[in-house]
């Protein structure tokens, strides 16, 4: 079962400890107040832990060790890319999300390979969807028929530095446009995948499982992937 470490017990981080804990996966949440974990419902229970997000020692309480994902959604942008750094870097955590309420910091906080959402387009589904692989493929966007889709896609990080037209072929979908800095970008024919990349692609809906498990793992350079 997925473990999933959250920071900040504000609006924010409470709807994501009860979404995620109501999906079945287990949940720890970090404030240095513990007066914020009231906000909690009674039947919560996930942990709660008090401290500072960024700190190793109340990082490990939390269970970052096992954590599948974490979110840094307290108050503070600065914390909240620091704990995300702690957690990208030295816990080797693999889907990592931190909140900003500057959006002019964006690219910076891009450049580092962590995915963030400015706080005028915040949201808890945001956040799902950069944490959960499942439902990031539900779809930003399907054709009438029902058959096709637009989703961003999960990749691992082994794809970076690859042709899109590589996770094209291998995928068996189209690339309808990058997020790259906080800013879309059509891609070319020799454009490539950068960390902190957001892909946006059309896919045929029957189709989400398989490519969902095939951007999961590292590429194949040694042979072609044929759909």
């Amino acid at each position: 079962m997925p473990h999933f470490v959250i920071m900040g017990a504000g609006r924010v981080g409470v709807m994501l400890a009860h979404t995620l804990e109501d999906s079945g996966h287990t949940v720890a949440i970090i404030d240095r107040d513990e007066r914020a974990f009231r906000r909690l419902r009674s039947d919560f229970s996930g942990k709660k832990v008090t401290g500072i997000g960024f700190d190793r020692e109340t990082l490990k309480r939390a269970g970052i060790e096992d954590a599948y994902a974490f979110a840094a959604v307290s108050s503070g942008d600065n914390s909240n890319i620091l704990s995300s750094r702690v957690a990208r870097e030295t816990f080797r955590v693999p889907h990592v999300v931190a909140r900003i309420y500057d959006p002019n910091r964006a690219e910076f906080f891009q450049r580092l390979g962590i995915p963030t959402v400015a706080a005028v387009r915040w949201s808890t589904d945001q956040v799902l969807r950069r944490i959960l692989p499942e439902q990031a493929m539900t779809g930003d966007f399907r054709e009438a028929s029902g058959r096709l889709m637009l989703a961003e896609l999960q990749l691992h990080e082994d794809w970076t530095g690859h042709a899109l037209t590589d996770i094209e072929e291998a995928a068996g979908v189209r690339i309808a446009y990058i997020t790259r800095f906080g800013e879309g970008i059509l891609p070319t024919s020799d454009t490539s995948y950068q960390q902190g990349d957001i892909i946006h692609a059309m896919l045929r809906t029957d189709d989400v499982n398989e490519v969902s498990r095939i951007l999961a793992t590292a590429p194949d350079d040694e042979e072609e992937n044929v759909r």
